[in-house]
């Protein structure tokens, strides 16, 4: 059944956790716009992060819905993020609510999944707004903090305070891509999700390729 419209829930337990073949990814508004004037985050982390997260979705294939707000105003999506789906059109609204945005709604739901994860440019606006009023819905929403900013630390905190509030959960996208992994013996997606890592997890992905190279380093023959 659906939690009530305005109800906080609690998520534990194993199904609580995210499964990539459940899962539907939209991505809002990585935009010039939003990034000038982005003091939450490092401008440079938070392209990063939005294009790690967007990799890794395309690695478990969890169905991505990307999303602008008056493109010709404010920009095309970071080419970070596009390129990573080449023949994919990007949705651009006039709404600033994405999820009044009928274009967008129907894409999602053609998808069948429910557990909606979301991240964007800013978080007190663009984020807040979908994320709160999907979970009224009934969806199952998450956000990934790291791959969305806001206008100030302020403003990035109490949005989060405020979603927490209404039931959505919270993650970061290394956090999010390692749920959706599970298991490092599901080889198919394994490999691929390390190079990921390796190319946006920063020291995580540094410590992999130090790992690697140890493990491949001869032991020095003893001396006779």
């Amino acid at each position: 059944m659906s939690p009530k419209p305005g109800a906080a829930t609690f998520r534990n337990g194993l199904s609580s956790l995210l499964r990539p073949e459940d899962s539907v990814l939209v991505l809002i508004d990585h935009q010039p716009y939003q990034l000038a004037n982005l003091n939450s985050h490092d401008p440079h982390m938070a392209v990063n992060n939005a294009a790690g997260l967007a990799k890794a979705a395309k690695v478990f294939n969890v169905p991505t819905i990307l999303t602008s707000v008056v493109e010709d105003r404010g920009g095309k999506i970071f080419p970070q993020i596009t390129s990573v789906f080449p023949d994919q059109k990007v949705i651009d609204r006039t709404l600033i609510n994405t999820w009044e945005d009928k274009n967008v709604v129907d894409v999602v739901k053609a998808t069948g999944r429910r557990q909606l994860v979301m991240a964007g440019l800013w978080t007190e606006v663009c984020v807040a707004m979908p994320s709160i009023q999907a979970a009224g819905e009934g969806w199952d929403v998450t956000v990934v903090t790291d791959a969305s900013g806001g206008t100030s630390v302020e403003a990035h905190q109490v949005a989060i305070q405020r979603m927490a509030a209404a039931g959505v959960n919270l993650i970061t996208w290394m956090a999010l891509a390692a749920e959706w992994q599970r298991d490092w013996a599901r080889a198919e997606t394994a490999m691929k999700l390390n190079d990921v890592v390796i190319e946006h997890g920063a020291g995580s992905g540094i410590a992999f390729l130090w790992e690697q190279q140890l493990l491949n380093t001869p032991v020095p023959a003893a001396a006779g």
